[in-house]
């Protein structure tokens, strides 16, 4: 298992589509075999700044992501929105592990 932790910070005047167009990737990125969740996540004290936690059953699934038309179309789509560039951390699973997934 791999969990990644993908930090957004998007114009103000775009939250609503960065919202939109996040939410369209999600629901096609929890398809893909090789996910296990997809979370988008919005600060409550600043609509600017997302997290999406990403978490991957194996690291050729990170990849196998990345190939997909609806990340592709999100990348396109969302790097015009954003106030600064994307950063992501990656993160191994601690409890459960990656045998209690």
């Amino acid at each position: 298992m791999l969990i990644v932790h993908v930090h957004v910070h998007v114009k103000p005047e775009l939250v609503e589509d960065f919202r939109q167009a996040t939410i369209e990737n999600a629901r096609a990125s929890v398809q893909e075999p090789g996910i296990a969740r997809f979370d988008v996540a919005q600060e409550q004290d600043d609509a600017t700044r997302f997290v999406l936690i990403e978490v991957y059953r194996t690291q050729d699934a990170v990849a196998a992501h990345k190939e997909t038309a609806h990340y592709a179309k999100w990348r396109d789509a969302v790097a015009p929105m954003m106030a600064e560039p994307r950063q992501s951390v990656k993160y191994n699973p601690v409890f459960p592990d990656a045998q209690g997934w």
